[in-house]
């Protein structure tokens, strides 16, 4: 455009205007869907360029060249220039219209050459609408945020597995150690020990810990729906699928870990395919005939005793080896009775925090007589057990009287009076793990203290302590 209007005597003031302009020119289109409007001023705030015509029905030939408060009413682009300040999200009157503009002065070598305004919001009511719309989306992170803490808040890590027993220190080692690499895991143990934490655990301290947790029961899916809910189906894969089609747990399962609960239960036919699949690292949906890439690590447990299973023919031999890469048999709590304080303290924590409870405690005698029961149920019943108590106690501290009557009756037939102090239990219990893994070392005392999960000196202090001569 022609600016022969400007003042030459400062030629480089002028040029350096003119390339600005030039390239608003190039991104006009953006700038167009950037703002509202916009406007080019030189030093003296005459018009250099202007974008109003959609929004005011200015057009630039009847605006460029002329002062800048010529054209748009209550404009500030004059002072702008003057004083060098930059003037962000003011309110300026515009043919009847409150709208939240922008100006920044253009320098040059400390010089103030010009200036350009921009208006963001033709109304400040779409301001107000705009903040609606963000609260409104706050408000729904909010919720969904809350959520993601509820459902994180269920997973476990290994410093939840609170423990002072020797073989559960030395398998959350292995544990550690295992969720470093991507090997599939088996987790072996009786019904309500914990099998599902320390699968939550692995998982958590692995480099998938943020992707998906996907656990499954086999036993608890019947027989001619595990392959579709493990693989998925295609859309008319069989009567009464779904139309487009379902994603199975292992596609769910993408970037994360898929847990295999009681493995054991699985038909033969289904163990087929999982062994194919974890050789091939890849699976079918049913009635598919397209393979997917597999990438979620593979973690497996059950309460059976595999090895008899697959001398039965129960198990296939070949899918037992590709499971049983790292295994770790959890222990029954009868055999690491020294944990019942420091669980009983944990579950009672949780429960009170799920159930809005005031904080309670547990007598003496409360504790010595859970320590002498024999836990069928392992943790779970612990668990059980502890609520009941929570809920049947009326006082701060729970005495034995909210105990069910199996765990004073079952007690080795002893009545509270006869029950042994917690001190001599924790005795009883170290006293056994020491003699059974030295046993098991054939008297290699270093490699005893490695089953036990504790340094060698540990080892021989807990001996002399317990005057252990082996």
């Amino acid at each position: 455009m022609d600016i022969e209007y400007l003042d030459k005597t400062d030629e480089e003031e002028y040029r350096q205007l003119e390339l600005l302009k030039e390239s608003l020119v190039m991104l006009e289109d953006i700038l167009t869907y950037a703002y509202e409007g916009y406007v080019l001023v030189d030093k003296e705030g005459r018009i250099v360029k202007i974008n109003y015509e959609k929004l005011l029905g200015i057009t630039e030939e009847e605006a460029v060249g002329k002062d800048v408060r010529d054209v748009l009413e209550n404009t500030r682009m004059h002072i702008v220039v003057k004083t060098g300040e930059k003037e962000i999200r003011d309110v300026q009157r515009l043919q009847g219209h409150d709208m939240i503009t922008n100006r920044i002065p253009i320098k040059k070598n400390g010089k103030v050459i010009g200036a350009v305004g921009t208006v963001l919001f033709k109304d400040i009511s779409e301001v107000k609408e705009l903040a609606h719309q963000l609260l409104d989306l706050q408000s729904k992170i909010n919720k969904y945020k809350g959520e993601i803490e509820r459902i994180e808040g269920t997973r476990f890590s290994f410093n939840t597995i609170n423990t002072v027993n020797p073989k559960m220190l030395y398998l959350k080692k292995v544990g550690e150690m295992a969720a470093e690499s991507n090997s599939t895991v088996l987790i072996t143990g009786e019904s309500g020990t914990g099998k599902e934490v320390f699968a939550h655990a692995i998982h958590s301290a692995s480099y998938r810990k943020n992707g998906p947790f996907v656990p499954i029961n086999c036993s608890a899916i019947p027989k001619e729906l595990l392959e579709s809910e493990l693989f998925g189906y295609e859309e008319g894969a069989f009567s009464g699928a779904k139309r487009k089609g379902k994603l199975g747990k292992f596609h769910l399962a993408e970037g994360g870990t898929i847990f295999l609960d009681e493995i054991g239960t699985m038909p033969l036919d289904m163990q087929v395919k999982l062994l194919r699949v974890l050789e091939a690292r890849e699976f079918e949906p049913v009635g598919g005939n397209k393979t997917i890439s597999l990438d979620a690590r593979i973690i497996a447990a059950t309460n059976e005793n595999l090895e008899e299973n697959v001398r039965t023919g129960k198990f296939r031999k070949d899918l037992y080896y590709r499971l049983n890469v790292v295994t770790i048999d959890i222990p029954p709590l009868r055999e690491r009775l020294d944990d019942i304080p420091i669980l009983a303290e944990d579950l009672l924590r949780g429960l009170e925090k799920e159930f809005k409870i005031g904080r309670k405690t547990l007598d003496d005698k409360t504790l010595t007589l859970l320590m002498n029961y024999s836990w069928p149920g392992n943790v779970r019943e612990l668990r059980n057990v502890l609520e009941r108590a929570l809920t049947l106690s009326t006082n701060r501290i729970i005495f034995p009287s909210s105990l069910p009557e199996r765990l004073q009756k079952k007690n080795k037939g002893l009545g509270l009076q006869d029950i042994s102090p917690i001190s001599e239990i924790v005795e009883k219990a170290e006293t056994e793990a020491i003699i059974n893994a030295i046993k098991k070392s054939n008297g290699n005392k270093t490699e005893a203290a490695e089953k036990l999960g504790i340094h060698r000196t540990a080892l021989y202090k807990k001996m002399a302590k317990y005057k252990i001569e082996m």
